[in-house]
């Protein structure tokens, strides 16, 4: 009988303390933003038709101003929301940011609250000496024609950069933190992140030189034991590095993830109680077993802020507990959504400073729209007209003779113009900005018909198995490709001009400095020789545009047997 009152005593007390100390459970919204690239301004972006999923509807998407009236929102219904982002904020960016060196991109998501991103592949485009310049401020920059005129002065981002697999070249030793511990309320949510492995493959070198970039997977899981002992309420992942499901955007617990993310999140220490990607563009909210076998929430939203990701979170701040997770992908719908004032103010500043040239109209097309959607080959109309803008540049004999060109899909960002309707078929600097905004250079190199047919066989299981990577190519250059064919053997039928490529001729070919750095995998174009720079990519496009009233051909340069 005492004890039995020992226990009921001890009950009480315990059920008193509860009274005492409250609730110990507490909801908090994740809100994620990935691949945002600049894109200050709302973009077009396809969602599926409510009254038909096998039709889509065009919206404009995006856009500060309505990304701003998501989060007032989403805060309002629950103060303890956190915004994070995903890799890749600047970087690619349009004219209206990427004039004034990304600045209005961090001050607006300074603005809007950001706690923490996990870098991207393109936050290293102009090197880690700007990155760490965009993360402390200052107008100490490697270009300074554009630093800096946003604001007399730059503050860098209130966010913390965060990367577990970035090391320094020289010492090992990691370049940021690896994870950020952020009160939310009364919770502690800890996010950690790793940007792609791959990073040196898909960004020019100059950008990644002094770094190294380690798995993914063995890095965030070396510093899980340091996270776990600070005792956070759950623990998010922040992986820049991503994959493509079947299912639309918007169908919860997907099963049909594929791409590189699945074997990462597969790996991932299971205490990670779910994960954010990027990189791939492409939306999808998923699940994936975690190495006890439980299922898991791997999400990315669609690039240029049109989807942001959102978690919504139930925390146990007593025991450190998640309890529960529920994923969406939220539609930034800029017709629909109330904008944010001080976004505003931002976007109206910016526009003043690029505008002008922004607006500046450079050319007029046949069409109202050229677009840079691939057919099952692999070739873009988009892309084959930037290939002819570059042979047209480098073919003359002092430009350095070039009778092949070739460019990287990646290097393609929109859409030219990226909207439509275009009645007047007008194209203005900001529209052809906006599809080749990295500023590369052209280089002319020499390749042999041998070293050309090995790049196109490059172009396979790349940048993973099972996806391939098809570069686009000028006129008068063709050939075949199979896929049912084994490896190193699948490209067939190389002509130029009507002719077979001779494996042991001598060709001048033109590409971007990024791709004549062996870029994107395609090793085979660093070995040419001869090297001769000569117009920047941009430059050659818009001039070419001017030349003549484009109409876009026919995509036929390419054709794919399986």
């Amino acid at each position: 009988m005492k004890n039995n009152l020992l226990l009921i005593g001890a009950a009480l007390t315990l059920s008193s303390c509860s009274m005492i100390l409250g609730p110990s459970t507490v909801d908090v919204t994740v809100i994620g933003v990935n691949d945002f690239h600049g894109n200050l301004l709302p973009t077009s972006f396809r969602v599926p038709d409510p009254a038909d999923r096998t039709k889509t509807l065009t919206v404009q998407a995006g856009g500060v101003e309505a990304i701003g009236g998501v989060l007032a929102d989403a805060r309002k219904a629950n103060p303890n929301t956190v915004f994070v982002g995903v890799g890749d904020m600047t970087g690619a960016s349009p004219l209206i940011s990427a004039l004034l060196r990304d600045e209005p991109t961090i001050a607006a998501l300074n603005g809007l609250g950001m706690a923490v991103n996990v870098v991207g592949n393109h936050e290293f485009d102009n090197g880690i000496s700007e990155l760490m310049r965009y993360q402390k401020g200052g107008c100490d920059s490697n270009a300074p024609e554009r630093a800096c005129k946003f604001n007399n002065t730059f503050e860098g981002a209130k966010y913390q950069y965060i990367a577990a697999n970035v090391l320094d070249a020289a010492t090992g030793k990691p370049v940021f933190p690896a994870y950020k511990i952020v009160q939310v309320g009364k919770a502690r949510i800890a996010f950690v992140g790793a940007v792609l492995k791959d990073t040196p493959t898909v960004v020019t070198p100059s950008g990644v030189a002094g770094l190294t970039f380690a798995d993914e997977v063995a890095s965030v899981n070396a510093v899980m034991p340091e996270i776990k002992r600070q005792r956070p309420d759950a623990v998010i992942a922040l992986i820049h590095q991503g994959g493509a499901s079947k299912d639309s955007f918007d169908v919860v617990d997907c099963k049909t993830l594929s791409g590189d993310i699945v074997k990462i999140a597969q790996g991932l220490d299971a205490g990670i109680g779910a994960i954010m990607t990027g990189h791939t563009h492409r939306g999808y909210n998923c699940v994936v077993p975690d190495p006890a076998g439980k299922p898991r929430t791997v999400i990315q939203g669609d690039s240029y802020g049109h989807l942001l990701q959102r978690l919504d979170l139930q925390v146990d701040t007593r025991l450190h507990k998640l309890l529960s997770v529920k994923a969406s992908n939220v539609v930034v719908d800029a017709a629909k959504q109330a904008k944010d004032p001080a976004m505003t103010a931002i976007v109206t500043q910016a526009k003043g400073l690029t505008d002008t040239l922004s607006k500046q109209v450079v050319a007029t097309l046949g069409v109202e729209q050229i677009t840079r959607t691939v057919n099952a080959a692999g070739e873009s109309q988009l892309g084959d007209v930037i290939a002819d803008s570059q042979l047209a540049a480098a073919a003359p004999a002092d430009k350095g003779g070039a009778v092949i060109a070739f460019m990287n899909p990646g290097g393609i960002r929109a859409d030219l113009p990226v909207n439509v309707p275009n009645a007047s078929k007008q194209v203005t600097y900001g529209d052809v900005f906006t599809v080749q905004p990295f500023g590369n250079v052209m280089m002319v190199v020499t390749l042999t018909g041998a070293q050309i047919k090995a790049a196109l066989e490059q172009q396979f299981d790349n940048p993973a198995a099972g996806q391939n990577r098809i570069l686009q190519v000028s006129r008068g250059f063709t050939y075949t490709w199979d896929n049912a064919k084994p490896k190193g053997e699948k490209v067939s039928d190389v002509k130029l001009n009507g002719q077979p490529l001779d494996p042991n001729a001598k060709y001048r070919v033109t590409m971007n400095n990024f791709l004549a750095d062996g870029g994107d995998g395609f090793t085979v174009f660093a070995q040419g020789t001869d090297r001769l720079g000569g117009a920047v990519d941009l430059d050659a496009f818009q001039n070419y545009l001017k030349s003549t009233t484009v109409t876009p051909e026919p995509a036929t340069r390419i054709t794919r047997l399986n």
